[in-house]
């Protein structure tokens, strides 16, 4: 199965990102107190009225905040929303992503994490996560095209590989760290254009090598990209940072 790196599927355009703007709307709700712990959400069928989505872009919201500890869906009875816990310290919350020691610690990390997380999601995969993996690596493609911020389609999807190998450690590892794996986080996106989009559909080409190995059932392809890939991040992340000092 051949996955074509400059363009999204057919008829899976703009799903990845109603889903990212749902989540957002509904996180925010609830931080805010619109939605009360305890309190039930909207129906299904009330929120594709209210935010004019499909119900399989609320499923998909819904179990992102699930993930999230946001909520708690109940069998026959609906939504929940549970209380906002409180903030805790947790390992690899203090990376100081101005240090250019700090992010290439967490880039040789992740080589021996997610090149194994590649491999393993290859060969396990359903084929429900191996369409969130797809569907994840064209939200990446669209924010690209549309000059968006990427950054968190970027963790989106390889949160979304994490959870293909079926060893819940991996995305508990990935989410403990949270968005500072993506070193680009630590720069400043929007700036020189031309440059930055050219950078951008660099990353998007090497992601869809991964997603192709893995949807094609290889193991070890699946490895050899999602190494090839992180390797250019550290390579890329120098240049740009040392770029970024001079234009200072």
């Amino acid at each position: 199965m051949a996955i074509e790196a400059k363009q999204p599927r057919a008829g899976a355009k703009g799903k990845g990102t109603l889903v990212t703007q749902l989540v957002e709307k509904l996180r925010d709700a609830i931080l805010a107190g619109d939605f009360k712990p305890g309190e039930r959400l909207p129906s299904e069928a009330q929120m594709t009225q209210d935010y004019n989505v499909s119900r399989t872009v609320i499923r998909e919201a819904v179990a992102a905040l699930k993930s999230d500890g946001l909520v708690e869906p109940r069998q026959g009875a609906g939504v929940f929303v549970l209380d906002v816990p409180e903030p805790v310290s947790l390992p690899f919350q203090n990376v100081d992503r101005d240090r250019v020691s700090s992010v290439i610690e967490l880039l040789e990390l992740r080589i021996a994490v997610e090149v194994e997380s590649a491999g393993l999601a290859a060969l396990r995969r359903s084929p429900q996560q191996e369409e969130a993996i797809l569907a994840r690596h064209d939200d990446f493609y669209e924010r690209v095209q549309a000059g968006e911020p990427a950054v968190a389609a970027d963790f989106a999807l390889h949160l979304a590989i994490a959870e293909a190998t079926n060893n819940p450690r991996f995305s508990e590892f990935l989410t403990m760290i949270g968005q500072a794996i993506i070193p680009r986080s630590a720069l400043s996106e929007g700036k020189e254009p031309a440059p930055q989009h050219d950078y951008m559909l660099q990353i998007h080409r090497e992601h869809a090598d991964i997603v192709e190995a893995i949807s094609n059932g290889d193991e070890a392809a699946a490895r050899a990209a999602m190494k090839l890939h992180l390797r250019g991040s550290l390579s890329r992340y120098r240049a740009a940072y040392h770029t970024g000092l001079r234009n200072r």
